[in-house]
This record gives structure tokens, C-alpha cells and sequence, in this order.
């Protein structure tokens, strides 16, 4: 029989998963303990976690939530989040894997109102059968994509001769006489980061409010060598930067910036074509990943597009969650 466990805080979190969200134990940068801490820490803090962990025999479940108020909750995911997924431990067989769902939706149908999960990929349909089954009104809808590159051996001359020609054009105009020196950088210095907040500054109107969780981001990466910080620069100042991380054959690129005084010269176009040359021929990477966003520019650059979900769950018990339950299938239905 399956057993919930709900916890408030990551100190009672980390010792019940004694290591197994760790660096070493979990391949993706999106399922570990240090990423939802840490999104939690610097762009969540006036809220408490909601953890639950389901477990049956040797299998787990651990689902990462917030509470949006005291009857709704969502996926603990934002902008800098590529994917959310269900975490399962000692690798249950798919029938265990619905199984131990089902029992967190039966768990949480007893308290909630209302649940949404978003950016949900390939687990879409797993997650919406069990919580239907548990008795939750859910519905899948399409929001935006992810786009991928498969690098399938290419070595970067190669995938750049694929590229369309508009893009291989700007970057040999653009690039004529080397108008901006580029370095990638594998470590983080205090230094980096202050140029990394320079180009920042005027790339925005606005200011970013989870810049303290780049710079963390940055500073995990930096220690376990898989930070690639790039940056194209004008008589030494800094104009372009791009924030990657390498690591278990992906590429993820996380953040661009540049500074737009210098739209003219491309330095963002012609720093990709340094970042993404660096990523196939220097790291040799077989994936590359544009994270979350439909941007026009990112089709140019990438091979294929996967469709992100949104899941919204609503408790039928709860009479104020009928007419929203019903917006929300409308909506689903006219796309």
C-alpha cells in the first residue's frame, strides 16, 4: 500500500532524500535537489515548499510544489524552469509509476482545490489518467515549446552548412574584420559576474527579479566545471553574454543578454556562433537545448520542437473550482 509523506521546508527534505537528488545520482540538471532548493530559495522564498513523497515497497515519488494559496498549488517551476516532471526513485515499472500518481492525486484531492503543472513534456499523459482516475477534473493543454538540437555526430561545420542561409549570411557580415572579441569562460569570478551584470543592465527594461538565482546557478556550475560563460566584447567592455551549462552530453542554454546599443553588429548572433562551435567541436555534445519560448531566432538554430504542456487539476468537490474547471476545457478545446 502506498504511503504520502508531505514535507514544508528542504531541512526536513534533504535527509529523506539522503543524497539521491544529488549531483552524482541524478543526470538532469531539472530533477535535482540543489535546483529546486535553490529556485525556492531566490525566487520563492515568501512561500513554503510543498514536497510530497508517495513510496510503495522500494519505489518513490517526490512531486516539488508550491502552494499559490491555502487551496492551490503549482508545479515549484518558473521562466528558468526547461521542464517539471514527477521524480521517481529506484525506477519503478511504468504500472508502479501510475500507481504511486494516482495515490499522490488521491493524497492531495483531500486538501486542494486546485493544481497546475507547467512545463510538463512527455509525462503529460502519465500525469493527467492518474490524477482522472484519483478523481480530479484534468486538462492538458498545449502552452509554447522547447526546442532541441540533435547534434547526431555532426561536428559543427557540418550542422553550421545546415543552417538557413539568412543566418550564415549575418554571421559572415556581421563577423567581417572580428568587430568583437569573444571568451568563454569555464569558471565564475567576481569579475565575470560584474561584467555579466553590465550587458544585463541594458538588455532589459526591466530588472530581472531572479538574477540572485542565475548567479547561484552559476556559482554550482563553476565548481563542478560544467559552467560556460560567454562573452563577446568592444575594445574590451562587454556587449553580448550567454549563459550555458555542459554536462552528461547536453548543452542547456539558460540565459542571453547583450547590450543594445549594439544591435547593428549582431555580437549576439556572433557569440551563439562561438558558444554553439564550442559546445559540438570542444565539449562534443550531442545534445543542445534552447530551454522554454517560441522565439522566431531559436528555429534557425535548432532542428526540432517539443510541445510543453499546462496540466490544471480541479478538486470537483469544490464548488468555486466548476466555472474555472470549465474555462479551462473551453479553452483547451478552441486551442
Amino acid at each position: 500500500m502506498a504511503v504520502a509523506r508531505e514535507y514544508r521546508s528542504f531541512a526536513e527534505v534533504r535527509p529523506a532524500l539522503a543524497g539521491r537528488l544529488d549531483r552524482a545520482a541524478t543526470p538532469c540538471l531539472f530533477d535535482r535537489i540543489d535546483w529546486f532548493e535553490s529556485l525556492h530559495g531566490h525566487c520563492f522564498a515568501d512561500r513554503p515548499p510543498h514536497v510530497l513523497r508517495v513510496t510503495e515497497e522500494d519505489a518513490e515519488l517526490w512531486l516539488f510544489l508550491l502552494p499559490s494559496d491555502t487551496r492551490r498549488l503549482s508545479a515549484l517551476a518558473n521562466w528558468y524552469s526547461f521542464l517539471w516532471r514527477p521524480i521517481f526513485l529506484s525506477a519503478p515499472a511504468l504500472p508502479l509509476q501510475a500507481a504511486l500518481l494516482e495515490a499522490a492525486a488521491l493524497h492531495l484531492l483531500a486538501d486542494h482545490a486546485q493544481i497546475d503543472f507547467y512545463p510538463v513534456q512527455g509525462e503529460a499523459e502519465q500525469m493527467l489518467a492518474a490524477f482522472r482516475r484519483a478523481g480530479w477534473f484534468a486538462v492538458r493543454r498545449p502552452m509554447g515549446g522547447r526546442h532541441v538540437l540533435d547534434v547526431k555526430g555532426r561536428d559543427f561545420a557540418a550542422y553550421w552548412a545546415q543552417r538557413p542561409g539568412r543566418l550564415r549570411n549575418q554571421v559572415r557580415r556581421k563577423g567581417r574584420g572580428a568587430p568583437f572579441a569573444i571568451d568563454i569562460s569555464k569558471r565564475l569570478t567576481d569579475a565575470l559576474w560584474d561584467d555579466y551584470q553590465h550587458v544585463h543592465a541594458r538588455s532589459w527594461k526591466d530588472a530581472e527579479p531572479g538574477l540572485s538565482f542565475l548567479r547561484a546557478l552559476a556559482e554550482r556550475e563553476s565548481v563542478a566545471g560544467t559552467l560556460r560563460m560567454g562573452f563577446a566584447r568592444r575594445d574590451g567592455m562587454p556587449v553580448a553574454t550567454q549563459l550555458w551549462t555542459v554536462e552528461n552530453g547536453v548543452a542547456l542554454i539558460h540565459k542571453l543578454s547583450h547590450d543594445r546599443a549594439f544591435d547593428h553588429g549582431s555580437p549576439g548572433t556572433l557569440l551563439s556562433h562561438a558558444m554553439f562551435a564550442h559546445a559540438i567541436d570542444a565539449d562534443h555534445v550531442a545534445t543542445i537545448d534552447y530551454g522554454t519560448g517560441d522565439n522566431a531566432y531559436k528555429r534557425d538554430w535548432m532542428d526540432e520542437r517539443a510541445t510543453l504542456h499546462r496540466i490544471d487539476c480541479f478538486n470537483p468537490r469544490h464548488a468555486s473550482t466548476w466555472i474555472p474547471a470549465a474555462r479551462t476545457a473551453i479553452s483547451a478545446l478552441v486551442g
